[in-house]
């Protein structure tokens, strides 16, 4: 059957874009696009079968009795964020305990950047995670609305602007800080700085600590879709760890180098050495410590209810094969 799959662009999704790696079973047609205007389309219009999916979100969707979408466990994006978080010049900032009482731009209160940073900063900084103000807006644009549907959970206090983008009112110091899945265009000039000068240690010391490398990301299909073909979510889950394993292997490939990065094997070695060699899991029981804690971020953050079991993340059809991945 013909399936429409939505990704974002990456080495991990070109393999199925470009026709090296096929769904089996199924004819896909591939749509790559930016991540946010994906995300907007999928949880406003639905338009795809089966679509790479905010991982919050896809939580907040298990509440609906209907459950529109079953995940599949592998995770397109993944990000550590330490390096996201920035602050302005105009605030004496040093730390993340300093950010308490202050205010804090966010362009989507959901995204997974925002309920990850917000729990590791609450957990292994001290920054209570209602101690901030959360502003909400356009990240590089005014913005007068949400950008696909939020909920704003009882306990934080929110402000809205409109009047100017976040990125804007950072460098104006009239917000402290932002937490951000993409960086501001006011950084690294502009009167903005990173909070974390050298994210790269405290990522790494994070890791260490936990063993977590945070998912940004979940492959998400039509609930219906995968009840009327049983075979769907595992023949989708074989093709994105294929899909991954051709994006490592291109990394071996010095013929001409695929990233700006002159050392990009050599940082991939020193990665896996650092992070251990299956650092981008796939599955579930690799990745059951990271799926328990971004649910227990989401219950602290107010977005769900309910304290879903790993298990129920991917009840559905096909979930005894997808379980024992």
């Amino acid at each position: 059957m013909k399936l429409n799959l939505g990704l974002s662009e990456s080495a991990r999704t070109r393999p199925l874009a470009d026709g090296r790696v096929v769904v089996d079973g199924f004819d896909a047609d591939v749509t790559l696009t930016g991540v946010q205007a994906l995300f907007n389309q999928q949880t406003v219009e639905h338009t795809y079968d089966a679509c790479e999916f905010p991982i919050a979100t896809y939580l907040r969707t298990l509440q609906d009795p209907a459950r529109p979408y079953l995940a599949v466990p592998v995770f397109p994006s993944r990000h550590f964020r330490l390096s996201c978080i920035f602050v302005s010049e105009h605030a004496d900032v040093r730390t993340p305990a300093d950010l308490a009482g202050r205010r804090i731009g966010i362009s989507v209160f959901d995204m997974a950047a925002g309920v990850w940073l917000r729990g590791i900063l609450h957990d292994h900084y001290g920054l209570d995670r209602f101690a901030p103000t959360y502003v909400i807006g356009g990240l590089e644009e005014a913005r007068s609305g949400d950008e696909h549907p939020q909920v704003y959970p009882d306990g934080f206090s929110f402000e809205s602007r409109s009047d100017a983008s976040l990125a804007e009112l950072l460098a104006a110091g009239e917000i402290d800080a932002l937490m951000t899945a993409r960086a501001p265009s006011t950084w690294p000039v502009g009167g903005v700085r990173r909070l974390f000068d050298d994210p790269r240690p405290a990522e790494q010391d994070y890791f260490r600590t936990t063993g977590i490398f945070p998912a940004m990301h979940v492959l998400a299909v039509k609930r219906p879709l995968a009840e009327a073909h049983p075979t769907l979510s595992m023949a989708l889950y074989d093709a994105f760890v294929r899909a991954q394993a051709l994006a490592r292997t291109d990394l071996f490939d010095s013929t001409a180098l695929d990233t700006l990065l002159p050392w990009q094997l050599e940082e991939l070695l020193a990665t896996e050495r650092d992070l251990g060699p299956d650092l981008w899991a796939s599955g579930v029981a690799a990745n059951r410590p990271m799926l328990e804690q971004v649910v227990d971020y989401c219950v602290a953050d107010g977005l769900i209810g309910t304290r879903f079991t790993v298990e129920e993340l991917f009840a559905g059809p096909g979930a005894e094969q997808i379980l024992a991945t």
